[in-house]
């Protein structure tokens, strides 16, 4: 199933991600969502109708998401509003994030194209785990100051 890979491979991203930010509150922080992302590729692996977890079947809930909401508005407060589009990259760690972002991107639609048999929380947890990435990558990058701004034509 793609979708079980898509999901591993933005996991070994954010993997990258961790190693570039090194030890503080964001790199654990990404590991649990680590460790979200294994709850979710068993989610995928376990299609049906029933998304209620149970002793033999993982299910991401909705707290998961519930949670990078939080963690997003808590990043989200420290930084200057966008007035530009973003080019990926500014720092390292900024750009480890974006490439975890631009999988996580893909997970989702692959999760999508699972239609009605795939967890809509799953499905969820993916969507907002984007967002998170991208408002993590301009944590990173000096809360926004160190973001490189698209300039629309610039190369022209």
């Amino acid at each position: 199933m793609v979708a079980i890979g898509d999901v591993d491979e933005a996991n070994s991203a954010i993997g990258l991600a961790v190693v570039a930010i090194g030890n503080d509150a964001l790199a654990d922080a990404l590991m649990r969502i680590q460790s979200d992302l294994f709850d979710c590729g068993a989610d995928l692996a376990t299609p049906g109708t029933d998304f209620a977890p149970t002793d033999m079947t993982l299910r991401l809930v909705a707290s998961q998401v519930e949670r990078l909401e939080l963690d997003i508005d808590a990043m989200n407060a420290g930084l200057e509003p966008l007035k530009s589009f973003i080019l990926p990259g500014g720092s390292g760690a900024g750009a480890a994030l974006h490439l975890a972002r631009a999988i996580v991107r893909r997970a989702e639609r692959s999760a999508v194209a699972l239609g009605d048999t795939a967890n809509p929380i799953a499905l969820a947890y993916l969507n907002r785990l984007s967002d998170y990435l991208f408002v993590a990558a301009r944590h990173v990058n000096k809360n926004g100051a160190g973001d490189v701004l698209w300039v629309p034509g610039a190369t022209r």
